[in-house]
């Protein structure tokens, strides 16, 4: 049996080039504990899904995931409901998740670990009948994600503030209405949210009380009465205080239905989604295996 590691060679903004030196690495960590890697580098958006069912089929005992939220996701979504973990190399623009779960920031310590470790189970999320491991959203976010992975852009923390610097000016919020459990609302929002783990990353902390093993999701709502008065609040997501900003509330939930009269643009983990103008929320608990 071996441990497949998957490569996204320019995550993070990172040159193609390097996704040669990262392949290098892991097989040397892999090796010096005594066991065989199979080292994969994706090629496009899609690409890891495809390596991971792949590595399933030769019998791996242990896949990572060597990237961004994007790249967890898709060889997550392949993993989700078996038996074989998934492990995590951070290496993206924001690696919330990677945060959140401890996970070393030096790779030769977060491969080592991932190795070593034990397989515990954490939550998965679905919306729009797409999972995700950390953070899924309709609005803001969703809109800068979609122009964030328009080809061509700057990718980083850079591109990311200054995608959305812009989009501060230009994003328009739409109604919603939002049904969960004995609750109906029916809000102007400029994020609907619905998180497994705290924050997108760089620290922004959209669900402050997430965790990602409680059988649960945060259904966060943020509401628009004016952009300037939203601007000036932006710094509660840094603080963990978001739960204070005027016209936010933040509910655990199993479930929940968000709809629109327009089709939604929508994101899995950063990465955006067109659909219909209904999308269905849903936890999926201890669904996925993890070693961290």
């Amino acid at each position: 049996m071996s441990i497949a590691v998957i490569i996204n060679p320019v995550a993070g903004g990172a040159r193609p080039a390097t996704g040669r030196a990262r392949a290098e690495l892991a097989a040397a960590v892999v090796e010096k504990h005594g066991e065989t890697a199979d080292v994969s580098l994706t090629e496009r958006v899609g690409h890891a899904r495809e390596l991971t069912a792949a590595a399933l089929a030769r019998g791996a005992r242990l896949v990572i995931a060597w990237g961004g939220d994007g790249t967890i996701n898709e060889v997550a979504s392949v993993l989700a409901f078996g038996d074989v973990p998934l492990g995590i190399i951070s290496a993206g623009s924001g690696n919330g998740l990677a945060t959140e779960l401890g996970i070393a920031a030096n790779p030769e310590r977060a491969i080592a670990n991932a190795v070593r470790a034990k397989a515990s189970t954490i939550d998965l999320g679905e919306l729009g009948g797409r999972l995700f491991v950390n953070i899924a959203g309709i609005g803001f976010d969703a809109y800068v994600a979609a122009q964030f992975n328009v080809p061509g852009r700057l990718r980083g923390f850079a591109g990311y503030l200054r995608i959305g610097s812009w989009a501060f000016i230009s994003y328009v919020p739409a109604w919603y209405a939002i049904s969960t459990g004995n609750v109906q609302m029916t809000v102007r929002a400029v994020l609907v949210v619905v998180a497994n783990s705290v924050q997108y990353g760089n620290g922004a902390r959209i669900a402050p009380g997430a965790r990602v093993d409680d059988g649960e999701l945060d259904l966060v709502v943020v509401e628009e009465n004016s952009r300037f008065a939203t601007f000036c609040q932006t710094p509660r997501l840094f603080t963990g205080s978001l739960a204070r900003m005027p016209g936010c509330s933040i509910r655990r939930i199993r479930e929940a239905t968000i709809a629109c009269s327009e089709p939604m643009v929508f994101h899995v983990d950063g990465e955006p989604i067109q659909d219909g103008t209904e999308l269905r929320a849903r936890v999926h608990p201890g669904a996925l295996r993890i070693c961290v």
